[in-house]
Order: C-alpha cells, then structure tokens, then sequence
C-alpha cells in the first residue's frame, strides 16, 4: 500500500489519524517510503544540508550544502561534529549525581543511589533540546549509541543511491 507525501507528513507531525497510522506502521513499508519520510523531516528544518539519515526526533546525519562532508546537525541548525565521531562529546551534558538532582526527577527515596548511577542528559548547546540521556554507573565512559552503516543502508536497504560524501 502507498501512502502520499501529506499522510507521511501528518505522521512525522503527529497528527495522522490513529487507524491510518496503524496501517502504516503494521504494513510492510513501501519502496517510497524513506525518501517520503526524509522530505517530510526536509520541510521541517531551516537548513539548506541534505538530511542523509535521521538519527533521533531532532538529529540528524546532514550532507553540508557546501563541502558535501557528512556530519550531525540539530534541527536548530547546530553542527556537532563528523558523522562518525560521538556527537555527544560535542553536547552540553548535565549529569545528575547527587541526591538533590535526582529527586527533580523522581519521588524522594525512590530514585537510584548515586554511588552506583547518575543520569547524564545530553542537550543540543544553542537551542537546548534534550537529545538523549544515559543511566550508568558514574564512572562509565560516554556511550557512542552506533555509527550506521550508511552505504549498506542506501544501497541494501532502500535502494537508492548513496548521497555523495567529501572525506
């Protein structure tokens, strides 16, 4: 079943009607489906890069408009850093560590023991959305979620070709 780039649209807003939304998401994905998705979230920014990936709600693997590198955008238009290296090395990070910070978050004495876990909550440095957040204990090193595979992704997956990239 095909869906048109409005409905596609709606459902990137939110707004798609339940039963529609649905059927889209229980139905095997049409061949259009991607490219659809990323015009969607294209409209969406005020930037003129290339989304090549979405990585999360309101990130982005971005082909730069002048220098075809890849890199991690915001929907603010911030650039973190190349596509492979852990954008949230690049991010403003608030780590809850202590007991004060913890109970912003939950009910007194039911929130984890900071010996043992800390929040660390990883927010875009010029407009502030929260990206992610992570629950380790304090002395873990920063977690790189994954670096895709994009070439894979482009040729193997959604057959389309793969977006032109500078080293």
């Amino acid at each position: 079943m095909s869906y048109t780039n409005e409905q596609v649209s709606h459902l990137v807003e939110g707004t798609l009607d339940w039963e529609t939304t649905f059927r889209m998401l229980s139905m095997p994905k049409d061949n259009s489906r991607f490219e659809q998705y990323v015009a969607a979230l294209q409209a969406k920014v005020g930037f003129k890069d290339r989304i090549v990936l979405p990585l999360a709600p309101h990130m982005y693997i971005v082909q730069s408009a002048t220098t075809k590198q890849w890199i991690i955008k915001c929907d603010c238009g911030h650039e973190f850093c190349d596509y492979k290296e852990n954008w949230k090395l690049h991010a403003s990070i608030y780590v809850r560590d202590t007991e004060e910070a913890m109970t912003e978050v939950y009910p007194k004495l039911m929130a984890p023991d900071t010996q043992w876990q800390v929040y660390r909550e990883y927010y875009c440095p010029t407009c502030g959305t929260l990206h992610d957040v992570e629950a380790p204990t304090p002395w873990y090193p920063v977690i790189h979620d994954f670096e895709p595979d994009i070439e894979a992704f482009y040729k193997e997956w959604v057959h389309l070709p793969v977006p032109e990239r500078a080293d």
